[in-house]
């Protein structure tokens, strides 16, 4: 048995009651309660096994724990007013191996890991299934511990790296390094996947063969930037995989982008592979986690005057605020991205709260005096109103003044008010209060994949190819007519352009650390373009402290990150 251990200490992972009330949904059935020397190796025992091992993704994809780790420190994305986490935007002492994100994500992903190892290892003595279909059920388990371990290299660098099930307490554990796991894990992992993996499920949400070579090629892509990577090789290899991901399947953008966000059109052409939720199950308290973006990019709207927190402008938890840097990223007369992943306008829903005609408004011009002491609208007229990036000049302070309806224009931003972000809004939710959602959460899209490529192709000289794809995407985000002036040429196609790309098409979703992480620019960006981290962010911030209860269960002690306190660098 190897020697290893996870914080917590876990036998056999306890999974989630999520079954889903569609026949064409994966089950992630509950398998407590049963010996895992006997029930994992019959079929029915393998097939919840394999299940299982899926549950540990909806902890960090759609929560806010992954929300957080992905989308504070960057340089799109600060603070808002509300949360206990914001030390992982500033980058300040709270930043450490005590907090409480940094250790919830590691044990996750390695209980995950554990998992998959259990199932893998205890599936050599299977009968009664055949090969193909034991060797897909494999492929989909070695599929999400790449998954996790890659996650856990990107946020970590060197971990502890085990191919083998953990049965009872461990003590010892070893620092593997990075460029180690992607040898020994990551990459024959998701080799196997591409090799064994049909390209289509009969179960919405089972990993697929294109899902595969889209993570394979993020690995690649993720290590050429390494010194232990491969560089161009690398590159490469992650634009052969996003070709074949691109070329060989049918998966096509949507030609409307907001279309993409529409919640009762969540399984398109566009997804390539989604962590799923069921709405039954969100809404009965069976899927304690569920999809929360919905909370956490909303301003404070509910406290405005002809506003009340109602379900379909969401529950405004004040997380994630966009930087000025962002906002500035978008050209609206030609881009329409903003336009249609930004909310605007709140209509009044609160007739109680609703301002009145001053005497002072009125000798200023603004209304007719026979109008002071009448409301100022009426509910479901405007109440609220954000012009938003470019627009802001139209708006006067006698403008605003003089309008019914309270204008928010940049100067009057803070951590309470600012522009939010609207892809994740949930109003199917059963109360304003309810926070889990229903929302599948994208994980892979075939916008990303033409991206990726085009990262590669910048990365190999290529920067005519790289502007093919960067101008597939903006052509699909132009208005109607402006497709030619949203193009760009090769000389244009550089790797800044392409980050601020990704902000513009990817905002949001869960990316935008990792983009900054891998190809170097994390520490550069955040200095330049957010004011809260700016001044505190260091080198050694490119990745996360080493959690201490890992360190302090190890026997020895296991080694801290350079420049996080108890590191001996």
């Amino acid at each position: 048995m190897k020697k290893h251990r996870y914080i917590p200490l876990f036998s056999l992972f306890l999974a989630m009651l999520f079954s889903q009330s569609c026949e064409d949904y994966l089950e992630e059935d509950l398998v407590s309660g049963v010996s895992a020397g006997s029930f994992y190796t019959t079929v029915s025992g393998f097939e919840s096994a394999v299940n299982a091992t899926y549950s540990e993704t909806k902890f960090f994809y759609g929560p806010e724990r992954g929300f957080t780790m992905t989308t504070f420190g960057t340089d799109v994305h600060t603070n808002g007013a509300d949360g206990s986490h914001k030390p992982i935007n500033l980058y300040d002492g709270g930043l450490n191996p005590a907090q409480g994100f940094v250790t919830a994500t590691w044990s996750s992903f390695y209980r995950g890991i554990n998992q998959a190892n259990a199932v893998i290892n205890r599936s050599q003595t299977l009968e009664g299934i055949s090969e193909e279909q034991k060797n897909i059920r494999i492929a989909e388990v070695r599929f999400l511990r790449a998954l996790y371990y890659f996650n856990l290299t990107r946020f970590y660098g060197d971990i502890h790296l085990s191919l083998e099930e953990t049965e009872g307490v461990e003590v010892t554990a070893n620092k593997t390094s990075a460029g180690q796991i992607y040898s020994e894990a990551i990459i024959p992992d998701l080799q196997f996947a591409v090799q064994n993996l049909p390209e289509t499920q009969g179960e919405y949400g089972r990993a697929t063969k294109p899902a595969a070579e889209f993570l394979l090629a993020k690995a690649y892509m993720t290590r050429a930037y390494q010194p232990y990577g491969q560089g161009s090789a690398d590159a490469q290899e992650a634009e052969r995989l996003m070709s074949n991901v691109i070329n060989n399947y049918d998966f096509m953008l949507l030609e409307d982008l907001a279309d993409l966000w529409d919640i009762d059109n969540e399984r398109n052409s566009e997804v390539i592979w989604a962590i799923q939720n069921n709405k039954n199950q969100v809404d009965e308290g069976l899927d304690g986690q569920g999809h929360r973006g919905h909370l956490y990019f909303l301003m404070e709207y509910d406290v405005l005057p002809g506003m009340a927190r109602d379900t379909e402008n969401g529950r405004p938890w004040k997380r994630f605020r966009p930087t000025p840097f962002h906002l500035s990223l978008w050209d609206r007369d030609i881009d329409s991205r903003y336009d249609k992943t930004y909310k605007h306008v709140w209509f009044s829903n609160n007739e109680g709260n609703i301002p009145v005609w001053s005497q002072e408004e009125a000798d200023a011009g603004y209304v007719s005096s026979s109008l002071v002491g009448e409301r100022k609208f009426s509910v479901g007229d405007t109440a609220v109103y954000i012009p938003g990036p470019g627009k802001d000049s139209n708006w006067s302070q006698e403008r605003q003044a003089a309008t019914p309806y309270l204008v928010l224009t940049d100067d009057e931003y803070s951590e309470r008010f600012y522009p939010t972000l609207n892809k994740w809004l949930d109003p199917t939710r059963p109360n304003r209060q309810h926070v889990q959602g229903q929302r599948d959460h994208p994980l892979m899209r075939l916008a990303d994949a033409y991206l990726i490529r085009a990262e590669a192709r910048i990365m190999q000289g290529n920067t005519t190819g790289a502007a093919e794809d960067i101008n597939v995407i903006r052509r699909r985000a132009a208005w109607p007519g402006m497709e030619a002036q949203m193009e760009i040429g090769p000389a244009e196609a550089t790797l800044d352009f392409l980050l601020n790309e990704r902000g513009r098409e990817l905002d949001g979703e869960g990316h935008r650390w990792f983009d900054l992480a891998r190809t170097g620019t994390l520490i550069e960006r955040v200095r330049a373009h957010n004011l809260q981290a700016g001044p505190n962010i260091q080198d050694f911030h490119i990745v996360r402290p080493i959690p201490l209860n890992q360190i302090d269960r190890t026997d020895g002690g296991y080694p801290q990150n350079c420049g996080y306190p108890g590191a001996d660098c």
